[in-house]
């Protein structure tokens, strides 16, 4: 360090102007200005794909169309396409109307079907989920329900609506008991799937843990399990929706299949194809809501 000596009282009050000059003189330093971050583009869209997700089903709708308007041009009993969307819009003008039991609109149709696909179902699911993570955890109860399942999965679900009708001695128990039989199948095999494929560390630290079955099943298997049973429950959808079509058709009441037979017995031909559509529309929207619920648990989705 350097000192400075004064020879004079003058002099160190000369040197103190001094340094306060050049203090009053330096610089005043101006924060700088934040940077202005460069406006971020947009992604540019991706138009193959755009085209690949819209316009191809349309391309596909329209070309249903076409053919079928093509095969029905030179007239004839069925109904051309222009023919078949009048009669649909008259139908869905008013689809809940009631003029007897008999007697109901379409959308009434659809309700008593979706309810006793739920109903069916919904038992399916309290058995066969419970069931397939039983097969799956012990060998023994596999060894015991594997010949069972294999023998009675490949039976058409039809053939269980006579069975239904003996026992319950009526239609609507009766075509639930047919979604119940057919829709537990998928969900008790792809349970049982899953439980088999969890890593033999997990069940091992478990069991280091002297963790209990009930904490086993739903803090390990059910986590990695998810996925698999949704895979199940979105096939017994799909069969419950398949098949409560074909039973309605033989146990009559209300109900899009009942719906269905109906209007050929009246030769409606245009309400057929219509119902053809409306089965698909909601098949459809089974598939998709299951889908998402599915993508839900994937790993890796959050």
């Amino acid at each position: 360090m350097v000192s400075a000596v004064f020879h004079s009282p003058g002099d160190a009050a000369a040197a103190l102007r001094d340094a306060k000059l050049a203090a009053e003189a330096a610089p005043v330093a101006v924060p700088a200005a934040p940077a202005v971050r460069p406006r971020r583009e947009r992604d540019p869209i991706d138009w193959k794909a755009w085209a690949g997700r819209v316009l191809a089903p349309m391309a596909g709708l329209a070309l249903l169309i076409s053919v079928w308007g093509l095969l029905t041009s030179s007239g004839g009993t069925f109904p051309t396409p222009a023919a078949t969307f009048d009669a649909a819009v008259k139908l869905f003008a008013d689809p809940f109307y009631r003029n007897g039991p008999n007697d109901q609109g379409i959308g009434w149709n659809v309700l008593n079907s979706l309810e006793r696909v739920g109903l069916g179902f919904g038992l399916a699911a309290l058995v066969g989920i419970p069931l397939g993570f039983i097969i799956g955890r012990f060998a023994t109860v596999n060894a015991m329900f594997s010949p069972i399942i294999s023998l009675l999965k490949p039976v058409s679900p039809l053939a269980w609506l006579p069975i239904g009708l003996l026992v319950f001695k009526s239609a609507n128990p009766a075509a639930i008991w047919t979604i119940f039989i057919c829709s537990i199948w998928p969900m008790v095999i792809n349970t049982a799937v899953g439980v088999q494929k969890v890593p033999q560390d997990y069940l091992n630290v478990a069991r280091v843990l002297n963790l209990s079955e009930w904490r086993i099943a739903t803090r390990i298997l059910l986590p990695a399990v998810m996925p698999y049973m949704l895979t199940g429950v979105r096939l017994s959808v799909g069969t419950a929706w398949l098949v409560i079509v074909a039973a309605e058709m033989l146990t009559g009441g209300v109900g899009i299949g009942f719906w269905v037979w109906d209007e050929w017995n009246n030769l409606n031909v245009a309400h057929i194809i219509i119902a053809i559509f409306v089965i698909g529309f909601v098949g459809l929207l089974l598939e998709w809501v299951l889908l998402a619920v599915a993508r839900r648990f994937e790993y890796g989705a959050h």
